[in-house]
């Protein structure tokens, strides 16, 4: 299944994570366990936030891709799955 990971890091913890260097070494962690199809970095709301979309089919790796970006990030998260425009015409009925 196709999932987008959206994360988002404090300002402080940022801060304090951007100078020590855990902050690059977390994100590429993440893109090395999860080899997405697209990242994405931004800010919003005033903090740092990437987003990540990649396949996963297992459920109970979640907890191993998320769990190191709250302890090293206190990054708050939210994963959802997403499609494709492909994905979505396979779903939708030829007619309505």
């Amino acid at each position: 299944m196709r999932l987008m990971l959206k994360f988002s890091i404090p300002v402080e913890k940022g801060n304090e994570t951007a100078s020590n260097g855990k902050m690059r070494s977390s994100i590429e962690a993440l893109i090395e366990q999860v080899r997405p199809e697209a990242t994405y970095f931004m800010v919003e709301d005033g903090q740092r936030v990437g987003i990540v979309v990649f396949e996963e089919s297992n459920a109970a790796r979640l907890a191993e891709i998320n769990e190191p970006l709250f302890a090293k990030l206190n990054a708050a998260i939210s994963i959802v799955p997403v499609l494709t425009m492909e994905d979505l015409h396979k779903g939708l009925p030829k007619t309505v």
